[in-house]
């Protein structure tokens, strides 16, 4: 079974908005809605890139760019500790359990260490990609494909968690079974809940044995 990360398993999808906004202030831009959803799902090569291109930083290097985004959502983990999304440890300790878990995610390395640190959950997934381990970010199915790899399942044999309209495409693409739990900070737009298998208001709920993978009678993982 595998695990998106921010709006998943912690509620910091605004934190990237947030820390995004304030860059932008720095620089005298600003930062949209329009800005976020052409950077959602991206890997930090590819969203560091489209803010240099869309705030018109050529002054900028994108790795400039990505050090200040990712190190500003970090130290909001280090200061603030987890934003929580109720039941989600919980119910990711009770799944893992019984099925193998693992965590593909947009984010940076350096971000998945700090939410799964302050959250408790560093010592139950032994797998962890994030999309910059792979070519292309979500919408692209890499980063799940890759996860399935290292678990060593049959990616239709997959069950996916997701909270976004890009990250529920990736899962689609790799020919996953997906779960949509709309994050209430940054609702997914309409349309996404069409395309996911199934739809659930919180993940306490969710009760992997009770969902029937692509391949059918396969053990979901």
């Amino acid at each position: 079974m595998i695990f998106d990360l921010d709006g998943v398993l912690v509620d910091s999808e605004i934190w990237w908005d947030e820390v995004r906004q304030a860059f932008a202030r720095e620089h005298d831009r600003s930062w949209d809605d329009a800005d976020r959803a052409a950077v959602m799902g991206a890997n930090s090569r590819a969203w560091s890139n489209t803010m240099r291109e869309r705030l018109d930083l050529r002054g900028l290097l994108p790795e400039e760019i990505e050090q200040a985004i990712v190190g500003g959502v970090v130290a909001r983990f280090r200061r603030e500790g987890a934003p929580r999304i109720d039941g989600a440890t919980e119910a990711v300790r009770r799944i893992a359990r019984r099925h193998p878990v693992a965590v593909a995610s947009s984010a940076h390395h350096d971000v998945i260490a700090a939410a799964l640190s302050a959250t408790g959950l560093d010592d139950v997934f032994a797998i962890v990609v994030s999309s910059d381990d792979v070519e292309h970010g979500k919408p692209a199915p890499d980063v799940y494909l890759e996860t399935a790899r290292r678990l060593g399942a049959d990616p239709t044999a997959c069950l996916v968690v997701e909270d976004s309209l890009n990250g529920v495409r990736a899962a689609r693409a790799a020919g996953m079974t997906v779960v949509l739990v709309p994050n209430a900070a940054v609702p997914p737009p309409a349309g996404t809940a069409e395309l996911a298998d199934v739809v659930l208001e919180r993940l306490v709920d969710l009760e992997p044995a009770a969902i029937v993978p692509r391949s059918a009678g396969s053990v979901t993982t």
